[in-house]
């Protein structure tokens, strides 16, 4: 029996240790990005094999978020964390004593199933231990904020270690992290579950994990083998026929794990679309702002961090601040404000170029970090508050997919054309080079820090060339990226504003619950009627309204 005073004693608290556990799934999805280079001089480790090692997290981590919130639903979600967080602390022990490429993509591997575990926990715990809506606000706008601080704290964390310690050091920082929050966690934090919660549905369930792992895969694989290539193509068909038959699956059977017609709640699927897109945004300019840095300005991995430092601070000031603003006017006005936002930074990134000074980056920073927490928080809450409580395990587990998939479709796609663009423009600037210099330009053409290496072998001038080129193609290749990406963001942005309804469902009800009766149901899924509610609760509706 849960106790209900206890869990709303203990809601700040459990607060603290949700974002603890949140803070190194975060933190891990970036910190590794900088140990690359250690890792491949000192493991001997292929550049496929290097891709893997980085890949393997997300590709599980993504294809098990479903199934994983579906078990902390029925099984309990507190046991779900601390599981979660034993997984992830033991395979962090594996994956620092590793000494070959094969045993750190199997360690990374069960990695992302720990990470798959805790995440859709840490927003289902949070959504059942705050009731009052107000405080449910400020509480997912404490939850966004460290979600993203952890991906932004990465580079930065990871430089670090690595001038002081082995590379090993970047799995050991999340052993005692880890720890503690597993012992604070089974003293703390309450455990929940549905009510009355159905059989797990298996079939979904295996349906889902393949269909996400097909699809996670394809887009990750896509930029190397190029999208044309037969084996991404059949990725895709395989993933888009088996998604589809889990969407058939679910509308069918008597207890589906995801029931589909939840999207038909404007106030579930356009948030979803909403934070796709930041995180398409989060991890696509993380990616070339982090090589911007280092190949063109010059700084080293942890300059390149601190450097990047700054999305944090607008990340989990933006965050807190959107829930404020969301408790006046409802989720619609934050999210297209944070979306526009967003499409602004990138137009400030586009006037880049090889001289600009740090100035411009950090202003740009800045307003995509404000952006993104101005849209991702009351996006997070019109998911979670669209949804039944007892499916809070599936609604955090959709809400942390969407992520997964963004922020890979975000390093693939923006990643394609920034490629694409380089080697274009890289092949025209090298008609004009010495010889020596145009020889090797079929090599330099591949990437910036290729022909930053092939520059290192030539002649002084011709060196010095060829590096300038490759410069100037690579921040004019940026711009096309960046111009892309406010292309995208708008969209969404566009969309919310069109679609996304103003106010959330009026007192504390779920719109995927049926109505009570004497309630009707609004075009958008809110009920409305006569039953009350507390007196709390009754004063934000009519805030709301």
């Amino acid at each position: 029996m849960i106790n209900t005073d206890q869990v709303h004693r203990r809601r700040w608290a459990t607060l603290v240790v949700l974002c603890l556990a949140l803070a190194i799934i975060g933190l891990d999805t970036t910190v590794l990005n900088v140990a690359l280079p250690t890792l491949q001089r000192e493991l001997d480790t292929s550049a496929s094999e290097l891709q893997w090692i980085v890949d393997a997290y997300t590709v599980v981590f993504a294809g098990l978020l479903l199934i994983a919130g579906a078990f902390g639903d029925k099984y309990g979600r507190k046991r779900w964390l601390l599981l979660g967080l034993g997984i992830f602390g033991v395979a962090s022990v594996w994956g620092a004593l590793c000494t070959t490429p094969e045993q750190l993509i199997a360690a990374r591997a069960v990695m992302g199933v720990g990470g798959a575990v805790i995440m859709p926990s840490t927003l289902s715990i949070l959504t059942n231990a705050f009731t009052n809506p107000k405080e449910r606000k400020t509480a997912i706008g404490i939850w966004s904020g460290v979600s993203g601080l952890g991906i932004a704290l990465g580079p930065a964390l990871g430089g670090w270690l690595l001038e002081h310690f082995s590379w090993a050091s970047v799995f050991v920082i999340n052993i005692p992290v880890a720890a503690v929050a597993f012992v604070l966690g089974a003293v703390i934090v309450p455990e929940s579950r549905a009510e009355n919660a159905a059989r797990i549905d298996f079939v979904g369930g295996l349906l889902s994990v393949v269909g996400l792992v097909a699809l996670v895969w394809s887009i990750i694989e896509a930029p190397e083998r190029g999208w044309s290539d037969p084996l991404v193509i059949a990725g895709f068909a395989a993933a888009v026929l088996i998604l589809v038959a889990f969407a058939l699956w679910e509308l069918r059977v008597e207890h589906p794990m995801l029931d589909i017609r939840f999207f038909k709640n404007r106030r579930f699927s356009i948030p979803t679309i909403s934070i796709t897109l930041v995180f398409f945004a989060l991890m696509g300019s993380a990616f070339f702002l982090s090589i911007y840095l280092q190949t063109v300005q010059g700084y080293d991995a942890l300059g390149a961090g601190i450097r990047i430092l700054p999305l944090a601070f607008g990340l989990t000031l933006g965050a807190p601040l959107a829930m404020a603003v969301a408790q006046r006017v409802g989720e619609k006005i934050p999210v297209v404000a944070g979306l526009a936002m967003l499409a602004v930074s990138f137009v400030v990134i586009a006037g880049t170029s090889v001289d600009s000074t740090y100035g411009r980056v950090l202003l740009s920073i800045l307003l995509m970090g404000f952006g993104m927490g101005f849209a991702m928080s009351p996006a997070t809450e019109a998911v979670m508050g669209s949804l039944p409580k007892e499916k809070a395990g599936v609604g955090s587990a959709v809400n942390d997919a969407v992520r997964q998939v963004g922020g890979a479709l975000g390093v693939a796609v923006l990643g394609s054309i920034l490629n694409s663009a380089y080697a274009n423009r890289m092949a025209s600037d090298v008609a004009g080079l010495p010889p020596e210099a145009a020889e090797a330009a079929e090599a330099a053409q591949d990437n910036i820090q290729s022909a930053v290496h092939v520059a290192s072998q030539l002649p002084g001038g011709a060196g010095a060339a060829l590096v300038d080129a490759a410069e100037q193609s690579f921040v004019g290749a940026m711009d096309v990226t960046v111009i892309v990406a406010c292309a995208v963001v708008l969209a969404g942005g566009l969309l919310a504003l069109l679609f996304l309804p103003h106010h959330a469902s009026p007192a504390g009800k779920h719109a995927g619950e049926p109505p009570a009766e004497g309630e009707h149901t609004s075009e958008d899924g809110s009920g409305t009627g006569r039953h009350a509610a507390s007196s709390e609760e009754s004063d934000l509706v009519e805030a709301e309204r």
